[in-house]
């Protein structure tokens, strides 16, 4: 009897990944860096750089949450080809045990009240201090740097984006507050405004969303895309993400031309959902 045999497939499917196992910093803990370069990469040719966290979900689905994956690849490479986005590159950052501290960005905590901080303590069955400010140094002080000597990057504001979902969301949204001349552009996927999983409270989300509002980088040199499902733990997000979209507002975005908000119904929190919409902030970030 003849047998099948299965089909090993490689990743990423498009372009080629070029590993550091173990980057050294002196502001977090060392993890994994993968950098993603597209098929026919010219090495003479300058490309934008799209920064992106939980790096192990984003290429090979036998490495990712719950054997998911962005398929970053796989949405990068038809557009590079059609000429729809600048050329890039993807650095994508990996997550360690920290994640949540390295994600949560210092004024989504600080600025809550005791008895708010003392819950999400609680909830992760820890104290909470922030490592955001130490994170973003890691990537803007020694990851970025090295990026930009090891290939041909566009290295201002306009060839430098970053990208992330859930509390990478809100990371990214930190970014580019805290560093406008280094990110000209953030994607923040189903953005986890509320902080906890147990709550949905604006309490947790205003505080943040104010600071945010407060510190947006200039319209006419940056772009912001956010967006959410309808299900699972992205079910409560639309009215917290309202609430941000009537600052984008106040502080001078125009949607569709340099802020873009997507509502993704029946969607839910996963990787899967995010692969299937990563098109839309690429397009929009990169064009």
């Amino acid at each position: 009897m003849k047998t099948i045999q299965s089909l090993k497939i490689s990743y990423p499917r498009f372009g080629k990944i070029k590993s550091i196992a173990s980057f050294a910093s002196q502001f977090v803990r060392p993890r994994r860096i993968d950098v993603w370069l597209p098929d026919q990469f010219d090495p003479l040719q300058p490309h934008a750089v799209l920064y992106m966290h939980d790096g192990q979900n984003l290429f090979n689905p036998r490495l990712g949450y719950n054997g998911q994956s962005w398929a970053v690849d796989m949405a990068l490479q038809p557009l590079i080809y059609r000429r729809q986005i600048q050329r890039v590159i993807v650095v994508g950052i990996w997550n360690t045990e920290l994640r949540y501290e390295e994600y949560l960005p210092a004024p989504a905590f600080d600025l809550l009240p005791d008895l708010l901080k003392d819950q999400l303590c609680e909830e992760h069955q820890r104290d909470l201090n922030p490592m955001s400010d130490s994170y973003l140094n890691f990537i803007v002080r020694e990851l970025k740097p090295y990026i930009d000597t090891h290939y041909p990057t566009i290295s201002g504001k306009s060839g430098t984006s970053i990208m992330g979902s859930s509390m990478g969301g809100l990371i990214s949204a930190y970014a580019i507050a805290a560093y406008p001349a280094v990110f000209g552009n953030a994607a923040c996927l189903s953005t986890h405004w509320p902080l906890s999983l147990n709550e949905d409270d604006l309490d947790f989300s205003l505080p943040f969303i104010h600071w945010f509002g407060e510190h947006l980088p200039d319209p006419g040199s940056h772009r912001l895309y956010f967006d959410f499902g309808t299900e699972t733990i992205d079910a409560p997000y639309e009215r917290h993400q309202k609430e941000m979209d009537n600052l984008m507002r106040i502080g001078g975005y125009t949607e569709g031309q340099n802020w873009l908000t997507v509502k993704d119904v029946g969607a839910d929190h996963s990787e899967e959902a995010w692969a299937r919409r990563l098109p839309v902030p690429l397009s929009f970030l990169l064009r």
